[in-house]
């Protein structure tokens, strides 16, 4: 019996080769993308994920959620397969930083915007207060009710952990603004429950040179000082004081605005009477706004007003309702946002 060896063969296969020819099925990932993959392992401040990558990647703490965690646990379970957003370029080691938080931020917006076009109502805890308003969170994003949109009585450090209804003034997801209106939510509920015509109780609540504001169940209208009296009147502070109770008839709701129109001229019995006695006009209100709202049928303008009503300035009636709005979304809002907020990666 011949005892033969047998030489290996070669196969010319070497360990370059098989380097080689992982780069060329290795799959390509850019910052930006979204791409699956699986929890390989939780770490005290973060997890390596598995993507498909020659190294696994890796995912810090602060990126796990839109919303503050203490630890993975909370988000990841070990060989759980989810969605991950590429957040950096791969560094020395050739590891890729993943996010879900970045995910979250996106789908928030979309949502909110989807809500803005909708025009509809949320409701929101305030978890802080500041120099400006309040802060709520809305699908998970933080939201500024400027100070001259919350419509409440108390002071606003009492607002912390109160829900209040909300409706959307700005979404802009490129400069982080997402701005809501708790006066304007009230306004449309209490407009659902008012006609025009219709004469309600109220309290004067501020005075300005353009006309008085009046509390009427929680919201405020505004009484022009073109609709307090047939007779010129050169200030609202000559007719009415702080604290006032005073009967006026709605003459205009408009809820794409949030703005409520009120007059105390067209419930005088005679020229002046709101002037000479207020108290007449009071006693008169109800027999004065049945004929008013007779005028509206007979014009048949249902809730228009234009030819029964002496037409309100339109240049006066946005400074006196919005007066100080624009100065609080452009100096408030960003500082308010921004205040105590933890700093967002790039592109959020």
């Amino acid at each position: 019996m011949i005892n033969q060896k047998t030489k290996p063969k070669d196969v010319g296969f070497t360990h370059e080769d098989f380097a080689a020819l992982l780069d060329k099925y290795d799959y390509h990932f850019s910052p930006g993308d979204v791409v699956a993959g699986t929890v390989f392992s939780l770490e005290p401040r973060g997890a390596l994920i598995d993507i498909g990558a020659k190294t696994a990647a890796y995912i810090p703490l602060q990126e796990m959620s839109i919303n503050r965690v203490e630890s993975p646990g909370e988000v990841l379970q070990s060989d759980e397969t989810r969605e991950f957003f590429i957040l950096t370029d791969e560094n020395e080691d050739g590891q890729l930083t993943l996010s879900i938080r970045r995910i979250e931020y996106m789908r928030a917006w979309e949502r909110v915007r989807q809500l803005q076009a909708e025009d509809a109502t949320v409701r929101s805890q305030v978890f802080a207060t500041n120099r400006g308003g309040a802060l709520v969170r809305i699908e998970g994003l933080r939201g500024f009710i400027p100070g001259s949109h919350i419509s409440t009585r108390k002071p606003k450090e009492e607002l912390v952990a109160e829900e209040l209804p909300l409706k959307f003034l700005e979404v802009d997801e490129d400069r982080n603004r997402l701005v809501l209106s708790h006066r304007r939510a009230l306004v449309e509920r209490k407009m659902n429950r008012l006609e025009v015509g219709e004469v309600v109780t109220g309290t004067v609540r501020g005075i300005k040179p353009y006309g008085a504001f009046i509390d009427i169940g929680g919201v405020s209208g505004l009484l022009h000082i073109s609709e307090i009296s047939h007779d010129h009147i050169d200030t609202p502070h000559s007719v009415f004081n702080v604290n006032d109770e005073v009967k006026v008839m709605i003459i205009d709701l408009d809820a794409d605005r949030g703005r409520i129109s009120l007059s105390t001229k067209q419930l005088e019995p005679e020229p002046g009477a709101m002037v000479k006695n207020p108290q007449l006009v009071y006693e008169k209100a109800e027999e004065m706004a049945a004929k008013f709202r007779e005028k509206l049928l007979a014009a048949g303008q249902g809730t228009a007003t234009a030819e029964v009503a002496v037409e309100l300035d339109e240049e006066d009636i946005p400074s006196a309702i919005e007066e100080d709005i624009p100065s609080a979304i452009e100096e408030d809002i960003p500082s308010a946002i921004e205040e105590d907020v933890e700093p967002v990666a790039d592109g959020v």
